[in-house]
């Protein structure tokens, strides 16, 4: 059965020639009507990709004895991530002689799962290894320990192990004190952590790069962006800098300038890049891609990075196709994650959900639907968040019999709608002007144990005042008060625009404090275009706002560990109550500690 897209006409399109290029390629039985817009038939849309194919790997040993001996440590592994727990699997599993545990089992174990980063484990087996007679912990043993509490941000720990290495006559060395300085810095000691890197300066050891770029991210994320600057500044002063700094750092630095919101500044270290001879990668270009809001700049920047010979990621794919969808621009959106796929990069789940939010901004149901179709043929299984922002695509299409009947799919499939969820529901009645549905669905939402956030009660407040009276309007205003939610700037400017007559209005004034404001005009005036951004709608909490703030800075993580299928490269709203904005995991890949 055919699918139908629908494509707006567009000014700028990037130099990779998206829309041309990959349309002429993948749309096929093309018929084109013009009707203000072009509809164009598309039979290939997402159609599978070979190497997105589950294919049985062929596995090579050495002899039966290595054939016994990988899928033993296999299986161990396998238990160990199960159960969460390294050590009860590691007692249970002993050699056929009862001798104990063979070393290189044990080895390659902690070694994959610092690759896997999962320093929990890490410090959990070196912890149990310091009391086993038939292991030799060594210094390096000890420096390894210390490093994954470092990483843990357990500085108690930290502490400890270091306090033990005293005492065995190790002095300390660069690596003890930049792991000690990285634990205060990941445990939110942020003066702690400085403390350690002025000593390092000024009476050793001499700090390395990689203290450079820990305590660069640890003032960072503790918000110390002065502190941060004079540190890179020392750097690149080639008279008294001790060293110079690496791509790590200045991508540590455009990240800062981008949390600063002072875009000019990051956009000079970027440029600054080249004349110091520092080579850019593709995370480079992520992060300046990932504070642009234009689509047209994005689409400038991956075109400079294409043109540069530098090789696009799944981030980069779906940075472009993030900033694509916002501008409602459906055709270029998916005709770069079609490029993605045809240039072989596998899209992640994040990938899909915001190719799947491009389509349901405009409330194009039938591409949605192929979008969350494609999503499991490729083993992607939908999420909540996937849900949620399916139903927003009836809803945006005004289609409340097919969003009630998807929402019912919801709890079927096994899922708990959230406060999105059934914000989007509300939403949907709203605009239809169904105050009964409105009020049926917000009693489920909170029967179900959700509580009503700024958003869902302006939204019942503009429909009461709407489908009822500004007497009902008022009440839902002074409920937002009693639930200890405080009325913001939207809610009053919708409460004022629903006065339709002059007592009405100084009542609104006297209630939302706005007594002073002189004005002549009555129903509507106060309403901007920001109250009617449908696409600002769903906004859960204040969390989601520094949402992907947080999450670029929890992942920064080392770059010297990382093997294929070791590191996620895009993640997404944790606890998906936010409205898709899509997160780069950029710290991790832009300074790869």
């Amino acid at each position: 059965m055919s699918q139908t897209v629908i494509f707006k006409p567009f000014v700028s399109v990037p130099s990779s020639n998206h829309s041309q290029r990959k349309l002429q390629n993948n749309i096929i039985n093309v018929g084109v009507k013009i009707q203000n817009r072009f509809r164009v038939v598309c039979m290939g849309m997402l159609a599978p990709r070979k190497f997105l194919q589950k294919r049985r790997k062929m596995e090579v040993f050495k002899d039966a004895a290595d054939e016994v001996d990988q899928k033993r440590w296999r299986g161990l592994m396998l238990e160990i991530e199960s159960t969460g727990s390294a050590v009860s699997v590691l007692r249970q599993y002993k050699t056929d002689g009862d001798q104990g545990l063979p070393r290189d089992l044990v080895l390659g174990t902690l070694v994959r799962f610092k690759q896997l980063k999962k320093w929990n484990l890490v410090s959990e087996i070196l912890e149990w290894l310091r009391y086993q007679n038939w292991w030799n912990f060594s210094e390096m043993d000890f420096l390894m320990l210390i490093t994954a509490y470092g990483k843990l941000g357990n500085f108690n720990g930290a502490e400890r192990v270091l306090s033990v290495l005293s005492k065995m006559g190790s002095s300390p060395n660069v690596i003890s004190y930049t792991a000690l300085m990285e634990s205060y810095g990941r445990g939110g000691k942020c003066n702690n952590a400085e403390a350690i890197f002025r000593r390092m300066q000024s009476s050793g050891p001499e700090p390395s790069a990689v203290t450079y770029q820990i305590i660069l991210k640890t003032f960072v994320e503790g918000n110390k962006f002065k502190e941060a600057e004079e540190v890179f500044e020392t750097l690149l002063d080639e008279k008294i800098s001790p060293l110079k700094p690496d791509q790590k750092m200045y991508h540590m630095m455009i990240y800062m300038y981008k949390k600063a919101g002072n875009y000019e500044k990051a956009r000079k270290v970027f440029a600054s890049m080249a004349e110091k001879g520092v080579p850019q990668a593709t995370v480079t270009y992520n992060s300046l891609m990932s504070f642009e809001t234009n689509y047209k700049e994005v689409s400038k920047i991956y075109d400079q990075m294409q043109r540069s010979g530098i090789q696009p990621d799944v981030v980069s794919y779906a940075l472009l196709i993030k900033a694509y969808g916002r501008a409602r621009r459906e055709e270029e959106a998916l005709s770069v994650f079609e490029e993605m796929l045809d240039a072989g990069v596998r899209p992640t789940h994040q990938a899909y959900n915001i190719l799947l939010d491009a389509f349901a901004i405009s409330g194009m149901v039938e591409q949605a639907k192929t979008v969350f179709k494609s999503m499991r043929r490729d083993r992607f299984y939908p999420d909540l968040c996937s849900y949620t922002t399916m139903l927003s695509a009836y809803v945006n299409a005004s289609d409340m019999e097919g969003a009630e009947k998807f929402f019912k799919r919801i709890k079927v499939d096994g899922f708990e709608p959230n406060i999105v969820t059934y914000g989007t529901m509300i939403k949907g009645y709203a605009k239809a002007n169904d105050l009964d549905k409105v009020m049926e669905v917000y009693e489920k939402m909170r029967l179900s144990g959700v509580k009503a956030n700024q958003t869902i009660l302006t939204t019942i407040m503009d429909a009461s005042g709407r489908c009822k009276d500004f007497g009902s309007a008022l009440s839902w205003y002074k409920e937002m008060e009693s639930c200890g939610v405080p009325p913001d700037q939207k809610a009053k400017n919708v409460l004022l625009s629903l006065a339709s007559t002059q007592d009405e209005l100084e009542e609104a004034k006297e209630v939302t404090g706005l007594v002073d404001e002189k004005t002549t005009s009555l129903a509507g005036v106060y309403r901007t275009d920001d109250d009617e951004d449908e696409d600002n709608y769903i906004t859960s909490s204040d969390e989601d706002e520094d949402e992907d703030e947080d999450e670029d800075e929890d992942e920064y993580e080392e770059d010297d560990d990382d093997v294929d299928g070791v590191r996620e490269t895009v993640s997404c709203d944790k606890a998906q109550e936010g409205s898709l904005d899509y997160v780069g995991s950029q710290t991790e890949e832009l300074v790869g500690l």
